[in-house]
């Protein structure tokens, strides 16, 4: 059975952005683009996470999604393990951080004015000064934002989540930790899921179709290639930075 959209619908599911507020722009202007040539009369933005970290800057890209929506779409936010890090680190769980840290989560702090620490020291009483200077320096609507994020989403004949999936578990019992941070066994997986799962996370050079997902990371933050899965009735296409 082939996936599609619920009639009448196109869906525009965006990979991680990674702080860069300059391809998210240029993005928004692609999409805007594509919809006036399609004759659905609903849209929707679908947003995978990882809006921080790496990139340019992380706080640009939040002030951009809150200031300056897509006008005419509908639009679905997502959390990344990157925004599941940050949010940890803001409630006090230090070894989140020490992780997150180790995988460029400090970018997301100097994007916020946040400097990193002198040492690199990473105990306890490090990461609570530290913590202590970023819930004062990010704005009260940059962490409700984060706060609101959803873990999945679907429409039609497919499935949207930041990582991916539990092979073998029904798509409504779907863990929130499985949908922002599974990898291995999800992607070796050959099964019928219900749905075809649309997900970033996993760095690819070019988009990956399968008969059960669509994999769009194409490292934006690092090739300057962001990438848009278009979903349109039973029609499948991708608008590239």
């Amino acid at each position: 059975m082939i996936a599609t959209t619920p009639p009448d619908w196109a869906v525009y599911a965006i990979g991680d952005i990674h702080g860069r507020h300059d391809l998210l722009a240029e993005m928004s202007e692609r999409i805007i683009d594509d919809a006036r040539r399609r004759q659905a009369a609903y849209r929707q933005v679908v947003y995978l996470g990882d809006y921080v970290s790496r990139g340019i800057d992380s706080r640009r890209v939040i002030n951009r999604i809150l200031t300056s929506p897509l006008v005419g779409f509908s639009q679905v936010f997502l959390k990344g393990n990157h925004e599941d890090s940050l949010l940890r680190f803001l409630e006090g769980d230090f070894d989140a951080a020490r992780f997150w840290f180790e995988h460029e989560g400090m970018d997301a702090l100097t994007h916020y004015g946040v400097s990193p620490l002198d040492s690199g020291a990473r105990d306890d009483a490090d990461l609570a000064r530290l913590r202590e200077r970023f819930v004062a320096a990010i704005p009260l609507e940059h962490l409700n934002f984060f706060r609101s994020l959803q873990c999945a989403h679907r429409a039609g004949g497919y499935f949207f989540v930041h990582a991916g999936i539990r092979p073998g578990v029904p798509l409504e019992r779907q863990s929130a930790v499985d949908c922002i941070w599974m990898r291995e066994a999800f992607l070796a997986s050959k099964a019928d899921h219900g749905c075809v799962v649309v997900h970033g996370h996993n760095i690819t050079e070019q988009p990956v179709v399968r008969h059960n997902r669509i994999g769009i990371d194409t490292g934006a933050y690092r090739t300057g290639t962001l990438t848009c899965l278009v979903l349109d009735g039973a029609t499948r296409t991708f608008l590239q930075t």
